[in-house]
């Protein structure tokens, strides 16, 4: 092991590397759960605040491939402190604006600014952290935005009983702010490299893609998997809570339990794909989501369904960060931010087909089919991610031994 891993100790990164990625999400948190009152008290009807609350999805994954060529070119720290300013006036904008048009401008733009926000924070990991840290790096990256998540929606609870729901969009555009600050205090590592790149001129998306498309078809594929699975947990389990007559605030509590669960499992998942290899978590975040599935038409009671909510919580804790570990360790030298951008593209469209597969089957047949359904597909993916994650771990096996052998 080279003696760069063997001094390095994450508190010595832990603000730069992390602080940001807290701040931010704590901002997101508080916003997401309010999107949809917001569009209501603009006189949306319910379909229409439905389509406004997936503008932040939609933002993603259709800036992921120009948010890559853009930290090719301005680099990491200079990315941070741009999505940072524009998100907090995007939620500026959502805040201010008295039409339902304004407020779907400015949460497709606040999508548009965070997953440029998490290729440069991906990007910048890859360059701080040893390759025998990197799961643990990821994990925690992964966890930062579960952090934010439990802790945004309650700042937000109380901003809403003291002065509106409009307050809580102030206060995400506060901590984007101060996210973006933060992230101007870090290094900027590639200048050099950048520097040579516009000489000789950058690569270009397609050009990168084109380079690793095997990849990106085979372990990317994969990674749309991890992505549904991840996913479901979001549309199936509220559906399934409402069709067996759980009240809204009893399916909250649920989902809150099972943040906390999901946070708790981060540590380890980390510390299994760096010292067991990526596949030994990989393939349990699709199977908990899988037989959870199944299970679910067996439950009836808020126990029941809380038992299940655990079991996905279980194994997406434990994935915390797998799809940027993935995307680390396949990511080539040359042309990274740009290959980056097609792997968050991967993942982002498995974040959207997997609700819109359950709401597509639950078009034609009772919800328990759409149950059903979607768990004997993720036991087919779980096959497949495992294949590909397993080649992962071979190869980066081989890579590590000789650093490992060298005294």
């Amino acid at each position: 092991m080279s003696s760069g891993a063997q001094d390095f100790r994450f508190r010595d990164i832990w603000l730069v590397a992390y602080g940001p990625s807290i701040v931010s999400a704590i901002g997101h948190g508080a916003i997401l759960p309010v999107i949809a009152l917001r569009a209501r008290d603009l006189g949306a009807d319910v379909s229409t605040a439905a389509a406004v609350v997936a503008l932040t999805g939609v933002g993603m994954l259709l800036f992921s491939l120009p948010a890559g060529a853009l930290v090719a070119r301005i680099g990491e720290r200079r990315s941070l402190v741009v999505a940072g300013f524009v998100d907090a006036g995007a939620m500026a904008l959502a805040g201010l604006t008295d039409s339902v048009l304004g407020l779907a401008v400015g949460v497709l733009l606040s999508g548009v600014c965070w997953t440029l926000f998490l290729i440069a924070r991906q990007g910048f990991m890859i360059d701080v952290v040893p390759e025998t840290h990197r799961a643990r790096a990821m994990s925690f990256l992964g966890g930062s935005y579960r952090i934010g998540v439990l802790v945004g929606p309650l700042l937000g609870a109380g901003l809403i009983e003291v002065s509106g729901v409009e307050s809580v969009f102030w206060l995400g555009a506060a901590m984007s702010v101060c996210a973006a600050l933060l992230a101007g205090t870090m290094p900027d590592l590639g200048e050099e490299k950048r520097a040579a790149a516009r000489s000789t001129g950058h690569l270009p998306v397609w050009t990168v893609i084109s380079a690793h498309r095997r990849v990106l078809g085979t372990l990317g594929t994969a990674v749309v998997v991890l992505g549904m699975s991840r996913s479901l947990r979001m549309s199936l389990l509220p559906l399934w809570a409402d069709h067996v007559g759980l009240s809204a605030s009893t399916t909250s509590l649920i989902f809150a339990a099972a943040a906390a669960l999901d946070v708790a499992f981060m540590w380890p998942g980390g510390w299994l794909m760096d010292t067991r290899g990526r596949r030994v978590v990989a393939v349990p975040v699709v199977l908990s989501m899988a037989v959870a599935c199944l299970l679910l038409p067996l439950t009836s009671s808020a126990l029941t369904v809380a038992l299940v909510m655990a079991l996905i919580a279980a194994g997406n804790g434990l994935g915390a960060g797998i799809v940027m570990t993935l995307g680390a360790d396949a990511a080539p030298v040359d042309g990274r931010s740009q290959f980056l951008g097609a792997w968050r593209l991967c993942g982002d469209i498995g974040n959207t087909s997997g609700p819109l597969l359950v709401s597509a089957v639950a078009a034609v047949a009772p919800l328990a089919t759409a149950c059903l359904v979607v768990g004997v597909l993720g036991l087919a993916g779980a096959g497949w991610v495992g294949h590909w994650t397993g080649r992962v771990d071979r190869a980066r096996a081989a890579a590590l031994a000789p650093e490992v052998s060298r005294p």
